[in-house]
């Protein structure tokens, strides 16, 4: 397997097969087994995490919404109208104002949504530099293709060459004598 990948592996000057980056190493592989090495991040990414990564990004995707926002303005918003007035009517309220058990709720939902939230952009860097990784690995096996087709067709270009100086040569030699 090695020695299929010394042609390949000759384009990284100075640098062995054990010495390359898996990356390197991976786009080599694909090109020895003819299989194509684009794949996208989202699903590399998703096929790795587990389940507190993607409940962390579910809850962040949910947290940073304009309906969260929207529903959660309308529940503050009713909360604070219900113990304010209604239910102060008539001598019910649970949470008078100034809301001490509401600040208590909202304290306790940022304490808990905050690191929810970093999580989830944790997880968004680690699929950004996922996503670099693959992207590398495109863009090298490309330049690498590249490269061999610039082999193939200065091999081509030589050859014809060498067959154009045959016939020249050739032709210079019967100029001199008769053709049968």
């Amino acid at each position: 397997m090695a020695s299929q990948h010394n042609p390949l592996a000759r384009m990284f000057p100075g640098r062995h097969r054990q010495a390359l980056d898996p990356e390197e190493r991976n786009v080599l592989d694909k090109i020895e087994s003819k299989l194509p090495i684009a794949r996208d991040a989202a699903d590399v990414a998703d096929e790795r995490s587990t389940y507190g990564q993607r409940l962390a990004d579910k809850v962040a995707a949910v947290g940073g919404s304009w309906s969260f926002i929207i529903v959660f303005a309308i529940i503050l918003f009713g909360w604070m109208l219900l113990n304010s007035d209604v239910l102060t009517h008539w001598g019910l309220a649970f949470d008078p104002y100034p809301f001490i058990f509401l600040n208590l709720m909202l304290s306790t939902v940022a304490a808990i949504q905050a690191p929810v939230i970093m999580m989830s952009q944790n997880r968004q860097s680690q699929k950004d530099r996922l996503a670099a990784s693959l992207d590398y690995e495109v863009n090298l096996r490309t330049e690498l293709e590249i490269l061999r087709l610039h082999e193939k067709i200065d091999m081509a270009i030589a050859e014809r060459l060498d067959r154009i100086e045959a016939r020249l040569g050739l032709a210079a030699q019967n100029d001199g004598q008769p053709t049968p």
